[in-house]
């Protein structure tokens, strides 16, 4: 039957991450021929291997086995064996990067899609070449779908041939906890190592060049995240940039742009991630990639080539895996012209697993004030929360920003336990165009933390005058 067929696939993925595996389910579900293809033995991509997964699993342990939860509520203070390594504090994680990777084969199988291993690239703009110990097949595809993800930004004027040099990718390799490091870029990925590192008893020294770490979010709740990591011990170089590192024998240095010099045992280079695009041969069939190796789409994932997709981590920000999943089933229904999921959400929320945790979703302040929106404020503290009082928790805040004007929730930002799983009951509510009026309606289970959005929502209500 294939044979009669003009192409041999209807949607050829390359890149068997996050997006590629959820585009490959939601084409075959409606019955399209997919073929995914995948460089590496095992699909998952950063996320399952070097990235999302083991570096979460890393925290928990960090926090389980430090006593960093227990630390202020029971005095506690719980310290590691001198020989402790980082692989020892992570053994969990080849298990659960383990169970990931059998869950997506089995999606994989589940769905019928043809899942082949090997280095792919284009050859023209329906066919991929598949190489596969030093064999190429050929593969044609109705349309292709690129989800090649991303990889640590490398500047040549870092030394990452040194043993004393990691990147994002392969600092969990790391041969021993270190007593200092210096974390060069203060995003996501480097103040989350950051807060794991300091939770650890390691010295950690956060340098960027910007103002501040991660400007996209409130900058009430990045004060608040600041204050939580300079009490752990983080020392920060924020406005600063570098001009030299240098190895030693007993060491590595930073030069700082202002003349400082930081020297430490080992660096972090954690500034930025580059799209995996080398190799695939894009340009010969007009695909547009910029400096960083990232691939031009539109708003339906399409790329200059009418037939051809990306999604996910290769096309840059915002880079989860979260909406890499997303996007990957987006590009796909537009790919078919399948009417169901057809617009990306525009309410994303961010997760960051720094300690404590930090999640957001909608406006900012900042960014409601930039949009004339006149909005107010509600705020619910976890040291005035009985469970937060329970965990110990005493840092953490809900804060609710809702337009004055409708009552509707424009915005939710919480830093502190659980911090990812709460701040998706005010996406719920932002999907639905809800009032506050919603979390006060609410009954809420008590103890909870979750009951912290019906104090914010009062709060809301009191500077409305209402």
């Amino acid at each position: 039957m294939a044979e009669d067929l003009k192409y041999s696939y209807d949607l050829i993925v390359i890149g068997a991450g996050p997006a590629g595996e959820k585009a490959s389910a939601q084409a075959a579900y409606y019955g399209k021929r997919v073929a995914l293809i995948e460089k590496e033995i095992s699909p998952g991509g950063a996320a399952v291997h070097t990235g999302t997964l083991p570096s979460k699993t890393l925290r928990e342990a960090c926090l389980y086995l430090t006593g960093h939860k227990s630390r202020d509520l029971y005095g506690v203070a719980v310290e590691l064996s001198n020989d402790a390594t980082l692989h020892k504090l992570t053994e969990r994680r080849q298990a659960i990067s383990h169970s990931e990777v059998n869950r997506m084969l089995n999606n994989i199988e589940y769905h019928k899609i043809d899942y082949i291993t090997g280095k792919a690239y284009l050859q023209d703009d329906h066919t991929v070449v598949v190489e596969t110990n030093g064999e190429k097949k050929y593969l044609t595809g109705e349309y292709i779908l690129i989800t090649t993800g991303s990889k640590p930004f490398r500047p040549n004027n870092i030394p990452f041939e040194s043993t004393r040099v990691y990147d994002t990718d392969n600092i969990l390799n790391i041969p021993v906890i270190p007593s200092s490091i210096t974390i060069l870029g203060g995003g996501v990925i480097g103040c989350e190592y950051a807060c794991m590192f300091s939770s650890l008893g390691t010295k950690v020294t956060l340098i960027d060049v910007r103002e501040t770490i991660m400007p996209f979010l409130d900058y009430e709740i990045i004060d608040r995240l600041i204050t939580a990591m300079k009490n752990t011990g983080v020392l920060f170089y924020l406005g600063n940039g570098w001009d030299d590192v240098n190895v030693l024998n007993d060491g590595v240095t930073v030069k700082l742009k202002n003349g400082n010099i930081i020297k430490s045992d080992f660096i972090l280079f954690a500034a930025g991630r580059s799209g995996n695009t080398d190799g695939l041969n894009l340009e010969s069939v007009g695909i547009k990639i910029t400096s960083r190796g990232t691939i031009e789409v539109d708003k339906d994932y399409r790329t200059s080539v009418n037939n051809i997709f990306a999604a996910g981590d290769v096309i840059g920000f915002p880079a989860l895996a979260s909406t890499s999943m997303e996007q990957g089933r987006v590009a796909a229904c537009h790919a078919f012209n399948i009417q169901y999921k057809q617009v990306m959400s525009s309410v994303l929320p961010y997760g960051i697993y720094t300690i404590p945790e930090v999640s957001a979703v909608g406006e900012t302040e900042e960014s409601a004030k930039e949009k004339n929106i006149d909005y107010v404020v509600g705020r619910a503290l976890y040291k005035k929360n009985a469970r937060g009082m329970i965990t110990g928790d005493l840092e953490g805040i809900t804060k609710l920003l809702v337009d004055r004007t409708n009552r509707r929730v424009i915005g939710v930002h919480v830093i502190g336990e659980r911090a990812t799983e709460l701040v998706h009951i005010g996406q719920s509510a932002m999907i639905m165009h809800a009032t506050v009026d919603l979390f006060i309606d609410m009954v809420f289970n008590f103890p909870t933390l979750a009951e912290s959005y019906k104090y914010a929502a009062y709060d809301c209500l009191q500077h409305m005058g209402l």
